[in-house]
This record gives structure tokens, sequence and C-alpha cells, in this order.
């Protein structure tokens, strides 16, 4: 019997699968596909999870280099452009890659860690009891396992199949377009903006709304543009083509669009998207299934959350339920999965829905957008709003404990982006005098200068317990990795054992 099987091998499945092995859980990864899809999707990252990929030393397989991921300039909020330059702690990050490259990353990294990844495997089935959950795949044999997780995306068949409910509304009126294009090279502004003779300069890598419409323009380096429509109450039928996205942007910009094929390698894109859900689980868990990102919430993807909310999700579960199969976890440990990450996904379908009315057609939404343009130039508005597209305005229930830290991602320290990339909890001392005690076998303690207090950091790097002193540490120290190792309850799986590291940085 297998120990975990994730359904889906999108980025989000991958991800998990990365953070259980580093645990010593070697998972199974059953993918329908046979291969990658080509398809392009995602074209970034954005918010709190570039920081935590970067924590895992995976930004910089990313970028190529081995620079720190800096906090964004500028974002965009509804089509209003938003400057983060003069903003006290920016926790909103960026980074410009495709989706299809992030998978490839997460594959090569998967396979380092030995992950058992399975083409070419569809779900078709399951049941669980008290001790398991058995697969049922088609033309295959079925595989069991003490969990499995559905990261099979937004028609989940896992989650179907686990009975979970998927409620939330549907929306018709809006239609989407997508393509990779190329223009005359006279209609590239310097700073890379699209001038469109009629209307003016579409700046690059923002929603700019009229009231016919949204449009989005980007030029990557390398890469053929990218221009993005959405209209409203507009025909869709047929292929997408290059035409029908031309006559789109015409119409948005009320001045005439001119458009060629893209000229670059590719893969290309063209795509037409009607309509969009927003949808939340009913619930994360039930029994031995768990779901995680497009499987638990979809939503828009104005903003460009999908990412950061389900890899965020990702890092959350996988230790979690590498404890639970290790015989490690304290009760109710599972259970914070969605206790912690359901509220997220509930700001992320918040702020989504909210910004998809602020770029609606007609007058009143052109007057709504006034006043809520004076309102983001009152003090704290661009605050608020970075720490809600980054994911970062979400404080976790850690119990009792009061710090300035605790319930969010540890703070910047000397080093941190090394120690945390094995994924191993981490008391940071200032002092030397602390200890963990009898959760020496699975807690390493490194010495930190300079810091103001002590931190417990959790594998996802979330601060756990903050202190000058030892009180309330063995307390966080029980309640999230468990009880101590002389104590935990027999006939279950030993802990998995790591060297002691207590070290000086």
């Amino acid at each position: 019997m297998d120990d975990v099987v994730i359904a889906g091998a999108g980025p989000n499945g991958l991800m998990l699968a990365c953070e259980l092995a580093l645990a010593g859980v070697r998972p199974v990864l059953l993918e329908r596909l046979t291969a990658p899809t080509t398809e392009q999707r995602a074209n970034g990252l954005v918010g709190q999870v570039v920081r935590m990929l970067d924590r895992r030393g995976l930004y910089e397989r990313l970028t190529g280099g081995s620079e720190e991921p800096r906090p964004a300039d500028g974002f965009v909020f509804g089509a209003f452009p938003l400057d983060l330059r003069e903003v006290p702690g920016n926790a909103l990050f960026t980074l410009l890659v495709p989706q299809r490259e992030i998978e490839a990353m997460l594959v090569r990294r998967a396979t380092e860690l030995g992950v058992d990844i399975r083409r070419g495997h569809e779900v078709v089935g399951l049941t669980q009891d008290d001790e398991s959950v058995t697969v049922q795949l088609e033309g295959r044999p079925p595989v069991r396992a003490s969990y499995v997780v559905g990261a099979d995306g937004g028609h989940s068949v896992v989650r179907k199949l686990a009975g979970i409910g998927f409620p939330g509304v549907t929306t018709s009126r809006s239609v989407s377009r997508t393509g990779h294009v190329s223009v005359p090279g006279g209609m590239i502004s310097d700073t890379g903006g699209l001038v469109v003779p009629g209307y003016g300069e579409v700046p690059p890598f923002q929603h700019t709304r009229t009231e016919h419409g949204v449009i989005t323009w980007a030029v990557v380096p390398g890469r053929d543009p990218l221009l993005s429509t959405m209209e409203w109450d507009q025909p869709a039928e047929g292929e997408a083509s290059l035409q029908e996205l031309a006559a789109s942007a015409s119409r948005v910009l009320a001045a005439p669009l001119p458009l060629a094929p893209p000229t670059g390698a590719g893969p290309h894109l063209m795509r037409r998207l009607a309509g969009g859900n927003t949808r939340l689980a009913e619930r994360y868990r039930a029994g031995r299934v768990l779901l995680l990102g497009d499987a638990a919430h979809v939503h828009s993807a104005i903003g460009g959350p999908g990412l950061n909310l389900g890899l965020q999700d990702a890092m959350n579960l996988g230790w979690k339920l590498a404890a639970e199969v290790h015989g490690q976890a304290s009760e109710g440990l599972l259970d914070t999965y969605e206790k912690e990450r359901r509220p997220v996904a509930e700001r992320v379908t918040m702020h989504t829905q909210a910004q998809s009315a602020l770029i609606g057609p007609g007058s009143e939404i052109t007057a709504l957008r006034a006043l809520f343009g004076e309102l983001m130039d009152l003090p704290g508005t661009r605050k608020h709003l970075a720490d809600l597209l980054a994911g970062s305005d979400v404080r976790y229930p850690m119990g009792t404990d009061t710090g300035a830290f605790v319930g969010r991602p540890a703070p910047d320290a000397p080093g941190l982006r090394e120690l945390t990339r094995s994924g191993r909890p981490l008391l940071l001392d200032p002092t030397g005098d602390l200890t963990v005690g009898a959760w020496k076998d699975r807690v390493d303690v490194v010495v930190v200068p300079g810091l103001e207090s002590a931190l417990l950091l959790r594998p996802d790097t979330y601060v756990a317990w903050q202190g000058t002193t030892g009180a309330g540490l063995e307390e966080a120290l029980r309640r999230w990795f468990g009880p101590a190792l002389a104590t935990c309850s027999q006939g279950r799986r030993r802990p998995v054992q790591h060297p002691r590291r207590s070290r000086r940085w």
C-alpha cells in the first residue's frame, strides 16, 4: 500500500509531491495526460508564493540567477495601476515565467526527490475505509493508499467521487480572448506599450478598461507579444481566431487595431473563454481524501492569484500530511489545513469578484471607478490591497501566541533562504540558550544573532511561536510537531529520523 496518491500532475500536485518527499514520504503522482501539456496557461507568479519558492531553492531555478526576489514596484487592481514603491513592508512579489516552465522545473525537482510520476493514469473511481483509499484507474490495476489528494483541477474527478459539493456562481455574459500576435514595430513604444492610432497608448502588463471592455498587452523579451480582451454580451461561435481577437480589440478601443500572426517559434496561444465560475468546495477533506488547488477553489484569473493560492495550499498540506503518515501528527493537525487555507481562498474569491465588477462596462461602473480611484489615494489603501493580492493579509490561528509574526510567514533573516530548503521545522534563536528538548529529532535549532526574539518556524515557514524566553515554546512544539518521540502511540509508524542539526549561522 502506498502512503499518498496524488491525482493531477499540474504545478499544485507536483509541489505537494515535492513537499512530501522532503518530509520522507514517497508519493505516487497519477496524471491522466500522457505528456505535459503545451497549452499556454498562467504567465507568472504573483504574491507570497514567490518568496516561498525561494525558501525551497526553486526561485533561482526559474530565474537562472542567485538573486533573492524583490517586492514589485507596482501591480494592478481592477484595472487600476497600483504604485507600490512607497508601500511599507510591501509583500507583493512577482515573477514573469510561463506555467509550462514552472511545471517543467517542478517535474525535474520531483524526479530528483524520487517521486513516482505515472502518466496516462486516469482516475475513474475510489472507495475508502478507516485505513485506506482504493483508487480505480481506466484500463489499469487499482492502487491503494493511506491518503488520496485530488489536485486534478476545477472539474476534479476526485472531488466528485468523494461526494464533496462545489457551490458557487457561474456567469455567462463575459467573453475573453487571448492570443500571441505581432504588430508593426512602430506601434510598440520605448516602454513596451502598444500605440494605437485613434486611441493612444495601451500600457504593458496592465488591465486597461474602457466602457466597452478590457484590453491587456504584454511584451516579453524573446517571446511573441500577448494580447487579451474581455467583453460582455458579444457572440462567441466557432474556433477562436486572430481575426476575432483583432475585431474584439478594435471594439474595446473604439479604434482599428491591425494584428498579424506571431513570428516566434511558439508554442502559440489562441484561446477564447466564455463566462466564468467562482466556486469553493464545501470542505477540503472527506475522510482520507483531501483537495488541493483548483479542485478546492476556482475563481477569475484577474490579478493572477491562482498559483499563489494553490502552491501555498501544497506547502501547507505537505508537512501536515507527512506528519500524519509518520505517526507524528498531533490530534487535529491535518484538519488545520482547511482551517488555515479556506479563509485565504475566501479572500481570493472575494477580491477577484470585486475586481471583475470594477472592470465591467457602462457609465455606472465608470462612476464607481471614479470613487474607487479616490479611495486608492488614501493612506493605507495601497498597503491593504498589496497584502490582499499577496495573500499575506490572513494570519493563521496559532493558539494564544500574540507575537508580531505569529501566524504569518517568517520575516527575512540572515541565511533564512538556505535554512528553509530542507523543509525542516526551525527554531531560530538569537541567544543560543533555547532548546527543543524531546523534539530534537524533528526540529532544528539555529543560532541567528541579531534577531529581536526567537522564532519557531513550521516547515511552510509560518511562525508558530515567538518569544524572548522559553515560555510557551514546549506547548507550540507539541501543538505543531506532535508528541515527543518517546510518547508516540503504539502501532503507528515511527517518526522519520533525521540527523540533529544545531548550529550557529
